[in-house]
């Protein structure tokens, strides 16, 4: 797993170098990275998911600190994986139609894309506490940079801005909260504080720190106007940062966290209030909109309250409803914000006020969006239809339950052999050391 980010830090350097070699054609060969890295991490996950035990790696980093570069890979992690690898290889693949030829920003926006695909493999497989917080504002700076990626805009300006003053903000809230479990737990080894959860006031204090580093980032109220603004970035940005990587992130804590500290004073009533009401606010913004790009940005807003509402109860059912909820979210999303993409640069315009008779002149597309949408609205019998059943697989009797992949995964998330209903969705606490 350290080899795969390796990969990917070295790919973003020579990014430039190469992207003055073939142009836009250099995309494709860059894609080549995530999707190796996808390929390198299925069978593991089709393992880790099927009871067997997580894949971790440990690098000494900082001796004198006794900071390690601790990585894991469990069924929570390994599904984050495929998302992040999956959706990056697509997205770079789609840049190189995207760009113009001769377009001469793409030398930065390549590398500074393919690190932040690094960045955000880093991230979810960070066992060690501080780790995660690195890559956690990696993601940040870059997504400034790829927000940024035309500062000849005043949006652009503007937008990058003010997610990079609202993430970094929720990110440092987030370290003081990290340095204070580390205080409580004695470890800065997240399997291990998820396995032996401390309790008291300062760990209530530190959790809620947390939740502000992971609502900041998934865009919750009132952090919620940071995602709307970034959608001046290039659809590929919306794509992959905004719907597939870098929102997931503040979600993806919480998955982590909620089996340990879900009883934590505090803790479900800020996330379910929250959510409902980024829920509510995100839905009936996105029906003002007539932009289509700025529709799906409110939507999304939307579906993460939800998202960041049902992941925080912390039982088992909400662990299975979560993780089924990221992955479907993540990949009919990012479809929709790459159609848009497809949308802008055919005709010219996003308004969907002008947008009349596409299905006859972009039939693919029409099958692609209809197929997306329908998935969104939760229609059978595609991902999203059986992603909206929460409860499904938390009954004893599983035989009703489908029987893909994916939905073992999410399964495999939550072991029924734990015996507190906090515990069944640990899914790092099987890698605590004997």
């Amino acid at each position: 797993m350290i080899g795969l980010l390796a990969l990917h830090l070295v790919a973003a350097a020579g990014a430039p170098a190469l992207t003055r070699l073939l142009d836009r054609r250099a995309f494709v060969v860059l894609a080549l990275v995530p999707a190796a890295s996808f390929l390198w991490l299925l069978p593991r996950t089709l393992d880790v998911t099927d009871g067997g035990a997580p894949v971790v790696e440990r690098w000494s980093w900082i001796p004198s600190l006794g900071v390690d570069v601790d990585l894991v890979l469990d069924p929570l992690t390994a599904i984050m994986s495929l998302v992040v690898t999956g959706v990056g290889a697509l997205v770079l693949l789609y840049c190189g139609w995207y760009f113009r030829q001769g377009d001469p920003e793409i030398w930065r926006f390549s590398g500074v894309l393919t690190a932040f695909a690094g960045a955000m493999l880093g991230l979810v497989l960070s066992d060690n506490m501080y780790v995660l917080f690195v890559f956690w504002e990696l993601t940040t700076v870059l997504s400034y940079l790829l927000i940024g990626h035309n500062p000849e805009r005043r949006a652009n300006r503007r937008a990058a801005m003010n997610a990079l003053l609202v993430t970094t903000f929720g990110g440092l809230s987030m370290l003081v909260g990290l340095f204070v479990l580390h205080a409580q737990t004695g470890t800065p080894r997240l399997s291990e504080v998820v396995a032996d959860p401390p309790s008291g006031p300062a760990v209530t204090a530190a959790v809620a720190l947390l939740l502000v580093g992971a609502l900041s980032k998934s865009a919750l109220a009132p952090f919620h106007f940071w995602l709307p603004g970034a959608m001046a970035a290039p659809t590929p940005v919306s794509a992959y940062l905004h719907a597939a990587a870098m929102v997931k992130a503040g979600v993806f804590l919480v998955l982590l966290m909620a089996p340990a500290f879900a009883d934590t004073p505090g803790w479900r009533p800020v996330l379910l209030t929250l959510g409902i009401v980024t829920m509510i606010i995100g839905g009936l913004r996105a029906l003002r909109q007539h932009d289509i790009k700025l529709l799906l940005a409110y939507g999304t807003v939307s579906q993460l309250g939800f998202l960041v509402a049902v992941a925080g109860a912390g039982t088992r059912a909400a662990a299975f409803a979560g993780l089924s909820l990221v992955l479907g979210h993540a990949l009919f999303k990012s479809t929709l914000f790459l159609v848009v993409g497809v949308v802008d640069r055919s005709v010219g315009t996003r308004d969907l006020r002008e947008l009349t008779g596409l299905a006859r002149s972009l039939p693919v597309l029409f099958v692609a969006t209809v197929l997306a949408a329908a998935s969104m609205a939760g229609l059978p019998p595609l991902l999203g239809f059986t992603t909206k059943d929460p409860g499904r697989c938390s009954r004893p009797r599983r035989s009703s339950c489908p029987s893909s992949a994916w939905w073992q995964a999410s399964r495999a998330v939550c072991s029924p052999r734990a015996s507190s209903p906090t515990a069944t969705c640990s899914p790092r606490a099987r890698t605590r050391p004997s």
